[in-house]
């Protein structure tokens, strides 16, 4: 639940010390802290690698499945459905039992179902296997989110986030370049099967090496109408519903681009699977950087909501210049200028999406898991609406592809700007940022 319900409230400053919250997450932090960091970064690269390896086989799944390319992105979207609502299960799940025990279950059934995605007989099936595979692997995500919560607050939490971007960032930069590999020794069915590897890898880390953070006396005793209440809560706190559709949409934007980007560059631009895949790569370094320059540049000297604004103007930039080419406004383009927008715009994901993150669990230090399970089920659902709408045109145009770009940035500044209020904000001098209207 947010602080108070109160029409005024507080959180803590971007700029106070970088130290753990609690005494016990502080001497978790002191014995596994560099282990914990990397065992997070695994659980949020799931998505990336769930979506980002298996993107170069797309196409070849169209003809050894005989399915269009419409039904095969459902498989995308499925995934995507799966990992929004999973976490909304687990989030509540891991307030109440604690993360550890939700979290190795989740993984369990993320194994098992990647494992079925290898042997999916039909396009329909592979549908229904990438949808357990998502709603399984949404416990990684929401968890390591909460985690995060559990464990560090203002500064801190916002340098941890540009942390866990580095090392999550890692999995969408080989992940499609291990996925082109893997499609020269074997088809696309190969993929999955070193998926359930890494699973099974990722599962037995955790087990052995991630500890409870989060204490019994600070766990919820009841149930689902408990958890719908901590939910209705933080969502009557307007500012915390307006980061939480903000970094929604700003995903949306780049979903767009992972759903579509293979066919884009690749059968309009004549790219191979390997050369998609180094593209990827290289947007993906780009969006490492700016997310680095984010933590340990920006955070702590600069305002959030300031980056935030920022980063926002870059991809509704981006977006811009991307649709414009695709019309044919500057006549017939080659692959290099789309890819170098593309590049502006994931980069400028490295600022939009940790620092929403930040921004809305700031607003509330109790229910975290509830908290991170409506900011990652927003973002997810979104992505899976727009999924499909960037082929509804076909294969042989971006246009669809840019305009989603560009719709999503759009109502991602619109609830930005009017939702957030950033402009209301100032800091007191008791070290402290105090929001008006808060929850109103």
């Amino acid at each position: 639940m947010p602080d108070s319900g109160a029409s005024r409230a507080s959180i803590p400053n971007e700029t106070q010390a970088a130290v753990p919250k609690t005494e016990p997450a502080a001497r978790v932090m002191r014995r596994t802290g560099l282990l914990v960091t990397f065992v997070l970064g695994g659980l949020t690269a799931t998505p990336p690698l769930a979506m980002d390896m298996y993107l170069p086989a797309l196409p070849q799944v169209t003809g050894a499945l005989n399915a269009p390319a419409a039904t095969v992105q459902l498989t995308l979207t499925a995934c995507l459905a799966g990992m929004a609502l999973g976490q909304l299960v687990v989030g509540p799940m891991s307030d109440r039992w604690g993360r550890r025990r939700p979290l190795l279950i989740g993984l369990a059934v993320y194994v098992v179902a990647t494992a079925l995605c290898a042997f999916a007989p039909t396009v329909e099936a592979l549908v229904a296997f990438r949808l357990a595979q998502g709603l399984a692997g949404a416990a990684g995500i929401v968890i390591a989110r909460a985690v995060v919560r559990d464990l560090y607050d203002g500064i801190a939490m916002a340098r941890f986030f540009s942390t866990l971007m580095l090392i999550s960032g890692v999995a969408p930069i080989i992940a499609p370049l291990i996925g082109g590999q893997i499609l020269r020794v074997t088809d696309w069915r190969g993929v999955f099967v070193v998926l359930t590897v890494v699973g099974a890898l990722l599962a037995g880390l955790v087990w052995a090496r991630l500890p409870e953070t989060l204490a019994p006396a600070d766990r919820h005793e009841g149930g689902v109408g408990e958890a719908l209440r901590s939910m209705r809560g933080l969502l009557a706190d307007r500012a915390f519903a307006g980061y939480m559709l903000t970094g929604g949409f700003s995903f949306a934007a780049l979903f767009a681009y992972i759903a579509a980007s293979p066919f884009v560059i690749q059968e309009i631009y004549g790219a191979s699977p390997q050369t998609f895949s180094l593209l990827f790569g290289l947007n993906s370094i780009g969006l490492v950087i700016v997310g680095q320059i984010n933590g340990k540049v920006l955070v702590g000297r600069v305002s959030l909501d300031a980056v935030l604004t920022a980063g926002l103007g870059v991809v509704v930039l981006a977006a811009s210049a991307l649709l414009l080419m695709s019309t044919g406004v500057f006549g017939e383009v080659g692959l290099v200028p789309v890819a170098a927008a593309l590049f502006v715009l994931m980069s400028a994901m490295g600022v939009t999406l940790p620092n929403t993150q930040t921004l809305a669990l700031l607003r509330t230090k109790q229910s975290a898991g509830s908290a991170s399970a409506l900011l990652g089920t927003s973002s997810f659902l979104i992505g899976a609406v727009v999924s499909p709408l960037v082929g509804v045109a076909g294969e042989n145009t971006a246009v669809p592809m840019a305009v989603v770009q560009l719709a999503a940035a759009l109502v991602a500044s619109a609830c930005f700007v009017g939702m957030c209020r950033p402009w209301h904000r100032r800091t007191s001098g008791q070290g402290r940022v105090s929001v008006e209207g808060a929850g109103s």
